[in-house]
């Protein structure tokens, strides 16, 4: 473990920040864990000493990290890891100087998402499910991942009071602990009606709760089940690319704008903290366009 050289414990500093992370940041239990993976080699790099991290040996250590093959997005994770953290040891006085502020920021590449055709979203939800409760379920919780585009997290974490069938919105909590409400048509309420009243009554258990949405033994439904679901009805759609719920959520925000929703409503329902992650539904949109005038005009 070691003491560095301001006297402070490795292993202290890591608790710590972790901490940190999780409490004042709010940052999810996966991010945290990538983060402390990061800052031990971080710390590895520099044999445990704090004072240590100056800006040559962040440069190092990016650039290890780069020889080992690691993919830009990692890269740039890292990069936001090591200014998060020497950032933060300098206002606990650990760090005389923040060298993370002579840090450049790595950007990750940013693909287009792959995404369902209208015809293809179409061909998933039609479906006319039995008095089965896994198909109530599976209908009512893919219809409600395509109409409101949440997140396959926020889906899992929804409880019963937070479908509001008067208005047909949904209540969501996203990231950041920021609370948003997101419409949903026609089609899912019948599916939620039906799950409600038909399927998760039969699951239900003493520990069930008020979860919207559960499992075969009644518990809360967790996001590898739901992926199962999508990856299921998705491989029954001649043509569809093999996408799970984040594929649903890419697809509802391009055909909200194709169908002519302006860029700040849809930021707003898929609750993106900056216009600048929604903007890349429009470049998904602008090469469909392209694609079928290229098929379409005789002089493409």
């Amino acid at each position: 473990m070691g003491v560095d050289e301001v006297g402070v414990d490795r292993e202290d500093v890591v608790i710590e920040f972790g901490r940190y992370l999780r409490l004042e940041r709010d940052l999810s239990p996966h991010t945290v864990r990538a983060y402390l993976t990061d800052v031990n080699s971080l710390l590895d790099h520099t044999h445990g000493v704090l004072e240590g991290l100056d800006i040559g040996a962040l440069r190092e250590w990016l650039a290890g990290q780069h020889a080992a093959g690691k993919a830009r997005a990692t890269l740039a994770r890292k990069t936001a890891c090591a200014r998060t953290f020497t950032a933060y040891c300098h206002r606990r006085g650990w760090l005389s100087t923040d060298p993370g502020l002579l840090l450049g920021s790595a950007k990750a590449p940013r693909p287009l998402p792959a995404v369902l055709d209208q015809r293809q979203a179409e061909a998933a939800l039609d479906a006319t499910p039995s008095g089965d409760p896994k198909e109530l379920r599976d209908q009512a919780l893919l219809e409600l991942l395509y109409a409101t585009g949440v997140r396959v997290s926020e889906l899992c974490a929804l409880d019963v009071d937070d479908v509001d069938r008067e208005r047909n919105v949904v209540r969501v909590m996203g990231k950041g602990r920021k609370e948003r409400t997101v419409p949903f048509g026609l089609p899912a309420l019948r599916a939620l009606d039906r799950w409600c009243i038909h399927g998760r009554p039969l699951w239900m258990k003493a520990g069930s709760g008020p979860a919207l949405f559960l499992g075969v033994r009644g518990g809360r439904i967790d996001a590898g089940t739901v992926r199962r679901v999508v990856h299921a009805r998705l491989a029954q759609v001649e043509g569809a690319p093999d996408l799970g719920p984040h594929g649903l959520r890419h697809s509802a925000a391009t055909h909200l704008l194709e169908g002519g929703a302006d860029l700040r409503s849809v930021q707003e329902l898929l609750g993106h903290a900056s216009l600048n992650t929604t903007q890349i539904y429009t470049h998904v949109s602008i090469e469909r366009l392209r694609a079928a005038y290229r098929q379409a005009h005789p002089r493409a």
